[in-house]
This record gives structure tokens, sequence and C-alpha cells, in this order.
């Protein structure tokens, strides 16, 4: 019998042991993750690229723009040195990048999409814990989708940064007229690209002064080539080298990107979004710290988008950062102040 109870200890004790080897390797592991999760959720699989250094299991959660463009979109030098400090989770939404599926236009919406981001929440939750802390970051279309998750529920989140977001895009056209006349007359006063900024105030012109989805595209389309001739007159940095973003094209199924662009994108402008949904008057429910940035010579989401969330939402702590040498981009143009102001918030409120 003392023979047996002695086994029997050795046994347990052996199996104590693995567990906490097994459960300290865990631990050792999130201080350099590199694997990727699928969210199942409505008839979508999403795929999660959780990236960097999780050992305090906080995470920045990305919300990528397009509508259907690809999470590792956020990927350079800002977010390899911000891995180095916090997880970072490059999701793909719904209908974007390498998401799967069998669904409907019907299954495509952004409530059902914010639901998507809340799902991926609970997978993280139950994979890392329940202790583990989320900040969320949306850029461009993804400060819309950002916006309507927090609606839903800003419980699980220490806080939320708006990049060059989206936040109301009904109100985007009329900021485009006029970011586009102020910014024209501007840079035909210093004679740079002339031919151009005049041909940016004939379209101004010509569009109807009252919201529709024609005039809208041009508009946006033009605010691309905009931009261009900002960086090349000198006025918006961008190191090429510095960024992975292009780069990240190569990952993913070309047919595959380009078949989602078209569908995720479509489908939301025949829902008539951009032309309707203003998220103005709900941005006082949301009450965790806030940070937005733009840049100043954003033509593609304009800084007043920036500057309206900031003065509306309810948060107690907030803020509104303005980076004078960028445009749409600001971690690919201004990497190292931005990643230092990502990283400050994030230690601040974590």
């Amino acid at each position: 019998m003392r023979q047996l109870n002695t086994s029997f200890l050795k046994i347990v004790f052996t199996v104590i042991t693995i567990c906490l080897v097994t459960a300290c390797s865990k631990d050792d592991n999130l201080n350099n993750l590199n694997e990727t999760i699928f969210v199942r959720h409505k008839n979508a699989d999403m795929p999660a690229y959780i990236k960097g250094n999780a050992s305090e299991k906080v995470f920045l959660i990305t919300l990528h723009g397009g509508p259907g463009d690809i999470g590792l979109s956020f990927s350079g030098e800002a977010f390899n040195k911000i891995e180095n400090q916090y997880g970072v989770v490059y999701f793909d939404q719904r209908g974007s990048g390498n998401s799967q599926g069998h669904y409907s236009e019907n299954d495509v919406s952004i409530d059902l999409m914010a639901e998507d981001v809340l799902a991926l929440i609970k997978v993280m939750k139950r994979k890392f814990g329940s202790d583990s802390r989320f900040f969320l970051i949306g850029h461009s279309w993804g400060g819309t989708l950002g916006t309507a998750t927090l609606l839903k529920d800003q419980s699980d989140f220490k806080g939320w940064i708006g990049l060059d977001g989206a936040y109301s895009p009904a109100r985007l056209y009329d900021q485009y007229i006029e970011t586009f006349t102020t910014t024209a007359n501007t840079q035909i006063a210093l004679g740079n690209s002339v031919d151009f900024w005049k041909s940016v105030l004939e379209l101004v012109s010509q569009v109807d002064p009252v919201i529709n989805f024609d005039d809208n595209q041009k508009l946006n389309m033009k605010a691309f080539k905009a931009e261009k001739a900002l960086h090349e007159d000198g006025f918006i940095d961008f190191d090429d080298n510095g960024s992975e973003g292009v780069g990240t094209f190569f990952r993913y199924n070309f047919w595959t990107r380009n078949w989602n662009t078209l569908q995720i994108g479509g489908t939301i402008d025949d829902q008539g979004l951009f032309q309707t949904l203003d998220f103005t008057s709900r941005l006082p429910e949301i009450t965790i710290p806030s940070l937005f940035i733009s840049g100043k010579y954003d033509m593609i989401v304009p800084v007043a988008s920036a500057q309206i969330a900031f003065e509306n939402i309810g948060s107690a702590s907030k803020e509104l950062l303005i980076f004078d040498r960028s445009g749409h981009a600001p971690l690919f143009s201004e990497p190292d102040l931005f990643t230092t102001e990502i990283l400050r918030f994030m230690d601040e409120h974590k």
C-alpha cells in the first residue's frame, strides 16, 4: 500500500510539474507571437494575424480601410516597433483579404461587421484569458467600423484610436468640397502643380452641391491624385523603403483580394452608407479614452472628420493630433512620431 501511494504521488508530482512547465512555456511564447486564428461568425471565417509581445496580455486590434482592404496593410516600421511592446492583431474583415464564407449581400452590413469585431474579442479572451486587455485602432473606413463597434459595446476596450477615420461618412462630401477648394487655392498661389489644382477647382465647380454617389466617387478618386501632387511638391513625407504595406499585396491571392474589394466595397456602396451614415449625434455615447490622429494634408478623409469626432466624443480623456508632414497615412509618412504617440497612449491607459 505504501509503495502504491508513493508511486501515485510521483505520478501526481510529475503531472503537476509538466503542467507548470507547459504554462510557463505558454507565457514565454507570448513574448514573440506570430500566429493566425480564424473567427467564425455568421457564415464568415475571418483570419486574425497575431504578432508581437503580448507578455502583458495587452493587444491592439486593427481595423483596416477600404472597405475591402487587408489587415496587414498596417505592417511596416511603425507597427514593427509597436509589436516590440504589445501584441498586435491584424484582422481581415468580412469580405476582405483572406476572409472566406458562404453568405449573401444581406450578410454584409456595418452592423454585422461590428458584431464580427466583438466576436474576435471573445475568441481572443478565450485563447489568451479573460484578463486580456484591448485597444482598438481604425484607419479610414476602419474609423467608421470602429465607431459602430464601440456603439454596440465598448466595455472590453481600454482605448480607441482613430487614424484618419471616416467617423461619419455622409459628411465627407462637403468636407471634400471645402478642403479641395482651400488647398487648391493655396497651392495655386504658391505656384505648385497649377494645372492639376485648376482641374481640382473645375471638378468642385461641376459636382452637385447635394451629395450623390457618382460625384462622391469622382471626388474620392481625385483625393488620391491630390495627395500624390502634395507629396511631389514636398508637403507629404513618405518613405517607400520604410513601409511594408505595399508588399502585403503579395501575401494574398491576387484574385481573392480584388474580388473581395469589389464585393464588399460594392455592397457597402449599394447600401448608401457613404451618403447617409452619420454617427455624430451618437459619439457622446463613446466614453473610453480616445486618441484621434490625422494628417494635415489628408485629402481622402479630410482633417475636419477628426475635428468633428474629437469635439463630439463623450470621452473624458481625449486628444486630437495633427501630423504636419502627413496625408492619409501618418503611420508611413511619420512613423517615429506615430509610434511614440501610440505607445504613449497605450502605456497611459492599459
